[in-house]
């Protein structure tokens, strides 16, 4: 997935004139943002898939990447109390 420094969301689609341009997995009208949502609800992998037929692991995957990349994720240490 990584070439250079770029992550190639390769899963991950944006068509303006689906679902007011919200990323979407594949082109289906599942976003980004309703597998982020099952996910921070505390729904399993296999559940969503359960649910989501049309879904594969790796979109589950990709899209919590892609989550973290839109948000600009970094990781600092905290200093220890003194």
């Amino acid at each position: 997935m990584r070439r250079d420094d770029r992550v190639d969301f390769y899963r991950i689609t944006v068509e303006p004139d689906k679902l007011d341009g919200k990323p979407c997995i594949r082109g289906l009208r599942i976003t980004v943002e309703t597998v982020v949502r099952l996910i921070a609800a505390g729904r399993s992998f296999d559940e969503i898939l359960a649910d989501y037929p049309d879904l594969e692991r790796e979109d589950i995957t990709q899209s919590l990447e892609y989550a973290a990349a839109a948000t600009n994720v970094r990781l600092y240490r905290l200093q220890e109390p003194a």
